[in-house]
């Protein structure tokens, strides 16, 4: 998705008027692994939640890196999140989407990640501070000036901006923007009700605009119509 057509996607999501969709796959064979370990077939339910891993990786993943932007973190951290949902399956509710159930733990491994990071930054920085310290932060990703095009640096910069939104408003963007969820998810995820998730997603959509476009790449005025389609909403 590009810089400019993130900032098209309304924040407002209205209601489909569409039936729940039906159990998912990953869903069904969450509550076979659940029995499995219920029966002490722990080989047999390893098994099967690698068919939950092989269906579930490349999603995550993609959302790992939308919170860590380094490859090796990223496939640390799925790993550990799909490690934890392994061992807390047997608090898994039935009637839940494990899709939804899976994203939260993922986040919050993701969110730990980060916090784990900046605490190893400021030990660093206190332990030898210095010019020309290894940078942890998304500008260590900006592309060199000889190969780098206008949109691999919009890109960039729009990343860069996300990070520096406050948590729970960074996750709205990124379920919501990124990853297309509608609001009703991204509360469940999130632990909100839809109407939070909808101020999150407004409130990062202004600051995002405020900082884009003091940075000189962008024109005011599609997000002057997400703005006045919030306040419609």
């Amino acid at each position: 998705m590009s810089a400019d057509q993130f900032f098209m996607i309304p924040t407002s999501i209205p209601a489909t008027g569409q039936e729940d969709p039906p159990v998912a796959v990953e869903t069904r064979l969450a509550a076979e692994v659940k029995q499995l370990l219920a029966d002490d077939q722990r080989t047999r339910a390893a098994e099967r939640f690698g068919e939950i891993v092989d269906r579930q990786q490349r999603r995550a993943a993609r959302i790992a890196y939308h919170y860590l932007r380094d490859p090796a973190e990223v496939d640390e951290v799925v790993q550990d999140a799909f490690m934890k949902a392994f061992l807390h399956l047997p608090s898994f509710r039935e009637d839940l989407f494990f899709e939804l159930w899976f994203t939260r733990i993922l986040v919050n491994t993701c969110l730990d990640r980060l916090k784990a990071r900046t605490r190893r930054a400021r030990w660093l920085v206190q332990l030898e501070p210095r010019e020309g310290m290894v940078d942890d932060g998304p500008a260590s990703h900006e592309p060199s000036p000889e190969t780098a095009l206008l949109t691999k640096e919009r890109r960039v910069q729009l990343e860069t901006a996300v990070d520096r939104l406050p948590t729970r408003q960074r996750t709205a963007v990124i379920l919501s923007h990124f990853e297309g969820r509608p609001a009703r998810e991204v509360s469940d995820i999130m632990g909100v009700n839809e109407s939070t998730v909808r101020v999150h997603l407004f409130r990062a959509v202004r600051k995002l605009r405020g900082t884009l476009t003091r940075e000189g790449w962008m024109a005011r005025t599609p997000l002057d119509r997400d703005d006045r389609s919030q306040r419609r909403a």
